[in-house]
């Protein structure tokens, strides 16, 4: 088995390039951010605030968040019901990042992750990977842009998608989760020592994947 952890901030286009790079490599794509947007968004509809653990850790013993995957990528199931889309919602995203700062939420989801890491070869995409989840991963990349940069591409992805948004509020939302992100005291985003460091600020998606799969199949036998 191979691990590949791919770390890095909100927007930098890590499972949308680690899905890519899977396919290419013939591995499994694990996005591990899907399964905190799955807790926010259980959080969300139960009225609670993702914020405050007194209203968030109560619920964890009601959720049930698995990963299938297929041909067509990686689904993912909170109590049953596929809310592959729903998690994308820009309220999911900010709700993950507020639930993901609590460690009771994180050990609620770390054997998950680990697990299918023992079970098969994966590029494993988050923020903690190569830090916490797969300190011992065969390969640690972490995956970064400039926040103008990273926002431009969420708007756009946004806006494609049909809904209703302005830049600046894209760009301060992302400054949000990179503050929040970085400042958590339960397994902070940051860098691994032993990661590579890839910036794709003036890459587009095709060089950025490009970048990415090479490197990994010079280290690898993949």
């Amino acid at each position: 088995m191979i691990s590949i952890a791919l770390d890095g901030p909100a927007g930098a286009g890590k499972s949308t390039i680690a899905k890519e790079a899977a396919r290419r490599l013939s591995i499994l794509h694990v996005d591990t951010g899907a399964l905190y947007r799955a807790v926010g968004l259980f959080a969300l509809r139960r009225g609670a605030d993702p914020a405050d653990p007194s209203q968030v850790l109560p619920l964890l013993p009601e959720i049930q968040v698995s990963l299938e995957f297929s041909p067509e990528g990686q689904r993912i199931f909170l109590n049953g019901e596929d809310v592959s889309q729903a998690i994308r919602e820009p309220r999911a995203s900010m709700a993950a990042s507020a639930v993901s700062a609590m460690p009771e939420v994180r050990a609620f989801l770390l054997d998950l992750q680990r697990d299918l890491a023992r079970r098969h070869s994966v590029i494993m995409d988050g923020r903690d990977i190569g830090t916490v989840v797969l300190p011992d991963a065969d390969i640690k990349i972490f995956l970064t842009a400039a926040p103008e940069a990273r926002a431009m591409r969420r708007y756009k992805e946004l806006v494609q998608k049909g809904h209703q948004v302005d830049f600046d509020s894209v760009l301060r939302d992302v400054k949000e989760r990179d503050y929040n992100d970085s400042h958590r005291e339960a397994a902070p985003l940051r860098q691994a020592e032993d990661a590579w460091l890839c910036d794709t600020t003036h890459l587009d998606l095709a060089a950025s994947i490009d970048a990415i799969v090479n490197y990994i199949k010079g280290r690898t036998s993949l």
